[in-house]
């Protein structure tokens, strides 16, 4: 069983009241919460997934164009996030962390989701069938991507950020007081480690975050279908888009970078994880 969350609301409203921000307010960001799923190496929950390990894919799927990352247990996460999630298979993640790396992908991604279906066939892959890893740094970074199983805990997310989808126009739309929330939450997180190795669901986070990341990978997607590089429709509703999952890089040259994986509610329904937007944050 995955342990149930931990209380980490009530000691957000605390503190939010005692910085003197007004209930209605604090009511009002509390509204906007999502269950989410933290995997971690450690930890008492049961494991649902792995980072690294084989590469476990149907004969009929290509070969993947990013390098490996990891592979989740749906079955094991039900009812755990609020995304319409496949109810049983594997979620696997593809990422490298430049967007350089993959010429041949023209959406500019820098990662890519497969889902394998409960009882497919499978074969294994090559580990370096990945575009670029010819590249001796590549390769040497991809060999240091951690491989280990992950550990569930079911955890509540809130916002990690206070601006609106354009800067420009200030805070949160019907959130004054969104900055000051965003700094409450983060006390919360530092007090309860909420950084983990990856995230299933929930609010994006990363080192610095002012705008939604998913909302940067609606801008990217947008970019892309306004160029011919996409053959779908794209909304432009951050509301339409969910993030699947945030992975926070261990890896030497790479410290403090995140990849999110991003998907339209549409698409995650209708099992098109081929339209999965991955983009990358990272301030060296």
């Amino acid at each position: 069983m995955i342990p149930e969350p931990l209380d980490r609301l009530g000691p957000f409203r605390d503190k939010a009241v005692a910085r003197g921000v007004p209930v209605e307010d604090v009511e009002r960001w509390v509204a906007t919460a999502r269950p989410c799923a933290t995997l971690t190496f450690n930890g008492n929950g049961p494991v649902v997934g792995r980072l690294g390990g084989p590469l476990l894919l149907p004969a009929d799927v290509p070969d993947p164009v990013h390098p490996f990352v990891a592979s989740i247990d749906l079955a094991a996460l039900a009812g755990v996030t609020d995304l319409p999630l496949p109810p049983d298979g594997h979620l696997l993640l593809f990422a490298y962390p430049e967007e350089e790396c993959c010429p041949a992908c023209s959406t500019g991604n820098v990662g890519g989701v497969v889902h394998v279906p409960a009882g497919a066939a499978v074969v294994e892959r090559d580990a370096d069938s990945w575009s670029g890893h010819d590249v001796d740094d590549r390769r040497t970074t991809v060999e240091e991507f951690p491989r280990a199983p992950l550990k569930a805990t079911a955890d509540v997310s809130l916002p990690y950020h206070y601006l609106g989808e354009d800067p420009g126009t200030g805070r949160l739309p019907g959130h004054p007081r969104s900055e000051e929330l965003v700094e409450v939450w983060d006390d919360v997180c530092r007090d309860v480690d909420l950084w983990c190795e990856l995230q299933i669901g929930g609010y994006s986070n990363q080192e610095a975050v002012g705008t939604d990341p998913v909302a940067d990978a609606v801008a990217k997607a947008l970019r892309a279908a306004e160029a011919g590089r996409l053959d779908w429709p794209v909304s432009a509703d951050v509301r339409d888009w969910a993030l699947l999952a945030d992975w926070h890089l261990d890896v030497s040259g790479w410290e403090g970078a995140t990849v999110h994986w991003s998907i339209q509610r549409d698409d995650l329904a209708a099992r098109r994880f081929d339209r999965a937007v991955t983009t990358l944050y990272w301030n060296p």
